[in-house]
């Protein structure tokens, strides 16, 4: 290596143990090299920390490169918080490039809020765009005017079946529904499921968790053809509306065992109402790691959570599209599943 601080190609090619030209092959992404020899060379290039010809090269283009990170708005303690983190962590690793990274909010239950902030992106002329999907047809009107302008993008949380975006980085929505089926269900003989769903936009035209539901109805038509499936909607600004609701479906259901499943973070919501109305003859299962959901998981009120790393996935998501800008690497792989960890009241306290 070299006695000064600045790590030069020669000393990366050195390390890999192959030629300067392979090394700057992989770095402008021509020419054939083999998959075993790339991921050998990025693997020396971050161990080395080689990134002055990157900086270089960005000054020599005169591009000022950006990321906009379009996500719903959130309170703290809520599921959008841990992919804020994720957020920051993707802007510490562009940052090493001269990377900006912004995060661009929206009310999850508005179209007009979140078609605001896709007109300000596209205003802010961005270099790659990290998307958390909610109303269908609007996301694939502003992927479609990204893909014009060459403008490469990817999915967190969930995404939609089209072929424009570079990477999606996420759970594997419809089976984590029907993973969520066989949870709730475990083998009982089941006659009525309670599923508990969010109001959200007045139009109805949101609707995030649709593959997921999709999932676990079809899960249920497989293995239970009989079982009555119940929609229940809550207002998640409402908490006196949400207890309103959930007495009358109580009263309306003289089972006392009733099994009740939420596709979104938010099972919390019904935990509340069992631990106030000291309900504890119910079966629950919800997803995510939030901390109210891991507290009814704790006291019983939950039976289990189906978990992922968001903050990991939007880190994943901003160095995907800062190595597409730097590097021109395309990811090895389109649809990045992250794993679906599956937590009850003993493991939730030692996941990582």
């Amino acid at each position: 290596m070299n006695s000064g601080n600045k790590i030069t190609i020669n000393d990366v090619a050195k390390a890999a143990g192959v030629s300067k030209g392979t090394v700057d092959r992989v770095l402008h992404n021509r020419g054939e090299v083999s998959e075993r020899s790339r991921e050998k060379i990025l693997h020396v290039i971050e161990e080395l920390g080689y990134t002055p010809n990157f900086y270089a090269s960005i000054l020599a283009s005169r591009k000022n490169f950006n990321i906009s990170c379009i996500i719903p708005e959130f309170n703290n303690g809520e599921f959008w918080a841990l992919t804020e983190k994720g957020i920051d962590s993707g802007r510490e690793y562009a940052g090493r490039f001269g990377i900006g990274v912004s995060a661009v909010m929206y009310d999850q239950y508005d179209i007009d809020s979140f078609q605001s902030a896709c007109e300000s992106v596209l205003a802010s002329e961005p270099s790659g765009v990290v998307i958390a999907p909610m109303f269908r047809n609007e996301t694939l009107k502003f992927a479609k005017e990204l893909t014009e302008m060459d403008v490469p993008y990817v999915y967190i949380d969930s995404k939609l079946e089209e072929d424009g975006y570079l990477a999606y980085y996420g759970m594997p929505m419809y089976q984590s529904g029907y993973l969520c089926a066989d949870i709730l269900t475990d083998g009982r003989p089941v006659d009525k499921i309670h599923v508990i769903r969010i109001e959200r936009d007045k139009r109805g035209l949101s609707d995030p968790t649709i593959t997921r539901r999709t999932g676990f109805l079809d899960y249920i038509a497989e293995h239970y053809p009989d079982c009555k499936v119940e929609n229940t909607f809550l207002d998640p600004k409402d908490k006196a509306s949400r207890y309103r609701v959930l007495d009358g479906l109580f009263a309306g259901d003289p089972e006392p065992v009733k099994y009740i499943v939420m596709c979104n973070s938010r099972v919390h919501f019904v935990a509340d109402y069992l631990r106030d109305r000291n309900i504890r003859t119910c079966r629950v299962v919800g997803f995510d790691v939030l901390e109210r959901n891991l507290s009814a998981l704790r006291e019983g009120f939950v039976q289990a959570l189906i978990a992922q790393h968001s903050d990991k996935q939007a880190a994943a998501a901003i160095t995907a599209i800062t190595d597409y800008l730097i590097m021109h690497t395309v990811p090895s792989k389109k649809d990045n599943y992250t794993q679906m960890d599956i937590l009850n009241r003993y493991n939730c306290d030692y996941y990582l």
